[in-house]
């Protein structure tokens, strides 16, 4: 695993700036010929969206039951991130891909997860922490809008926030989860965390895809502009 090489054929279709690319890729490249031709790519997006599943159950299970509960969780998040990240990649290898189709389904799952994920959360909180798993929900929602409002201005596709993407806050989350089996109650205040750094990027993000709007106003009303004779 140490020598694997990225296979750069599947990673073409999107700009990675996230701290893990290097390593997650080159995991990407060695298990994505290793995948069975019976699984196809709907499949591990169906596998990615029972990743989700299981966390959301967790958090039940745990506030319900016993907090060891929340280790399943842990689980759910490689499951979905088996799922998510290796159907898109099985479509390109295979020659499979279907860009419009792959790209549509890939963000109606990615919303469900979450909501599935922050209503997991909402069964786990007490009082008023509910509130922040329909904060956090919004503003992964949020994030999401300017990841395709981004698309839409310039014509490529990013899901990263700097070193910051979902491989990383999948890894921050696990160790949210892996913290409060340890200490009971600290998720309430890691997650008011994580919200408030998501809000700081997503504000961020904001005003840097504002003035990529501007500038490319500019670029069409200039060559719109009839040429002086």
């Amino acid at each position: 695993m140490s020598g694997q090489k990225i296979n750069k054929k599947l990673f073409q279709d999107r700009k990675r700036t996230n701290i893990l690319s290097n390593p997650e890729q080159k995991f990407i490249s060695y298990l994505v010929p290793r995948i069975p031709n019976w699984i196809s790519s709907d499949g591990l997006t169906a596998i990615g969206l029972f990743g989700s599943l299981m966390i959301m159950v967790s958090f039940i299970l745990a506030q319900y039951w016993d907090i060891d509960y929340l280790l399943l969780g842990i689980v759910g998040f490689f499951v979905q991130w088996f799922g998510d990240s290796l159907d898109g990649r099985i479509a390109f290898y295979r020659n499979k891909s279907r860009k419009w189709y792959g790209f549509s389904l890939d963000i109606v799952m990615d919303w469900i997860s979450t909501v599935m994920i922050g209503l997991g959360y909402v069964f786990y909180a007490k009082g008023n922490f509910e509130l922040t798993g329909f904060v956090l929900v919004a503003l992964y929602g949020w994030a999401m809008i300017l990841s395709l409002l981004r698309y839409k201005v310039t014509d490529k596709y990013t899901i990263d926030a700097g070193i910051v993407g979902p491989t990383e806050i999948r890894v921050i989350i696990c160790l949210v989860l892996l913290i409060e089996v340890f200490f009971v109650g600290a998720i309430h205040y890691l997650v008011m965390g994580i919200c408030a750094i998501l809000f700081v990027i997503n504000a961020i993000d904001t005003k840097k895809l504002l003035d990529l709007g501007d500038i490319r106003d500019a670029e069409e009303k200039k060559t719109k502009e009839p040429e002086n004779v």
